[in-house]
């Protein structure tokens, strides 16, 4: 049996680990817990969750035990990790709230059958602690010089640190250690940009218990010139249908680089590698099949077979000119882009008017590729158009596919 270790490894999960070999032997002798903690800043979990889902899922078929740590606590905080400034509060009815909206959808990933995965949320230590006995039992573990010394304060330095995002780092490294305590868990997972905090929570374990446990990131989900992946023109790529539909989330994943496509088949799919191996050598003409590949998979993975299968037959027919499709009116751009959308649909009289196409968007009557535009000055690029199209929808039935020349 391949050890879970090796199946990260091939997919091209692992960024960092405190210590290979031992994490290496632990998956080969035990059923492993370990954790990712997801903080409530949102509604919806979104395309950055989904690699580490995944990592959860691949651990959970190898035969580990995942838990899921939803941040009822740390989201009264906020991770300044990766942030050049303070995150918004949110009210505790807020944090609720997203905790309930993440729990259903970590099911979608995840098997929660007696004995397979637990969903813990860390209000229930943390909302309990006193300040001062929290001090005295574990304040002395952290120096001061090493906290500043991680990468998620240190960009903060000039611009200000709150002393309350300060404490978040002893906070996470406080859920590792309860969550060693309750239910023997050894592994904290996260993206790369968790390292310091990881490491301290394996730190107070050694100093607090004794306790050897270990910590393990992932890479962060970046396309091949290093820019983060999950942006569409309505913001993030959620992973809840009424805020990124089937649709828009298929046609995302189509549309990727040819140069991150073996990449993306190996982390956010379960095709065999030899299978990804195959598609990520496709040229030409021919990547286009593996990107259809990678967004079907993708898509059934997070809104299942049906709504992927939808989305699917939607864009073929589209970019096929087949079907309800060939009757939608073709608009050529002329130019080069970027160029405002609200101009291009005014000079080519899909309205009146820019007056009224600012009140369209302003209404949230006008879509494209199945997404509302939120934006007056929103500006065409290149990543709105697949195959050299793209679909706009002005109020519920008329369609036009915008088309580059």
């Amino acid at each position: 049996m391949t050890n879970a270790y090796d199946i990260l490894c091939e997919r091209g999960f692992i960024a960092q680990c405190t210590n290979e070999t031992e994490l290496r032997k632990l998956f080969q002798e035990e059923q492993v817990t370990f954790y990712i903690g997801f903080d409530p800043t949102a509604d919806s979990l979104h395309a950055g969750h989904f690699i580490a889902l995944m990592a959860m899922a691949h651990l959970q078929r190898a035969g580990h035990r995942p838990i899921c740590l939803v941040g009822g606590g740390t989201g009264t905080v906020g991770d300044p990790s990766g942030r050049n400034d303070m995150r918004k509060m949110l009210t505790d009815e807020d944090i609720v709230h997203n905790c309930e909206k993440f729990k259903k959808q970590f099911e979608r990933f995840l098997d929660f059958s007696e004995g397979k995965a637990l969903i813990v949320d860390n209000g229930e230590w943390l909302r309990k602690l006193n300040y001062i006995d929290l001090l005295r039992d574990v304040g002395a573990c952290f120096t001061v010089n090493r906290m500043l010394a991680a990468e998620c304060y240190k960009q903060r330095w000039d611009k200000g640190l709150t002393f309350l995002e300060f404490n978040y780092m002893v906070m996470q490294a406080y859920d590792f250690l309860e969550l060693n305590r309750r239910y023997g868990c050894k592994l904290e997972m996260g993206g790369d940009d968790q390292w310091s905090n990881i490491i301290a929570g394996v730190e107070l374990n050694r100093r607090k218990n004794g306790t050897s446990v270990y910590g393990l990131t992932n890479r962060l989900l970046t396309k091949s010139d290093g820019k983060k992946m999950g942006k569409t023109a309505g913001g993030a790529l959620w992973l809840d249908a009424e805020k990124t539909s089937p649709y828009e989330f298929y046609q995302y994943w189509r549309n990727v680089d040819d140069a991150d496509v073996e990449k993306c088949l190996a982390l956010l799919t379960f095709l065999p590698m030899e299978e990804v191996h195959r598609l990520g050598k496709l040229r030409d003409a021919e990547i286009n099949t593996a990107k259809s590949v990678l967004a079907y998979e993708v898509t059934k993975i997070v809104h299942g077979e049906e709504e992927a299968s939808r989305a699917k037959s939607a864009a073929e027919a589209l970019f096929s000119g087949s079907g309800a499709a060939a009757d939608i009116p073709e608009i050529s751009i002329q130019g080069s882009l970027p160029q405002k959308l609200l101009e291009v649909l005014a000079a080519n009289k899909l309205v009146p008017s820019k007056s009224e196409a600012r009140r369209l968007i302003q209404q949230g009557a006008l879509s494209m590729n199945d997404q509302k535009i939120q934006d007056v000055d929103y500006m065409l690029t290149g990543d709105d158009f697949s195959e050299g199209m793209a679909l706009v929808r002005k109020g519920k039935k008329k369609y036009y596919k915008l088309v580059l020349q």
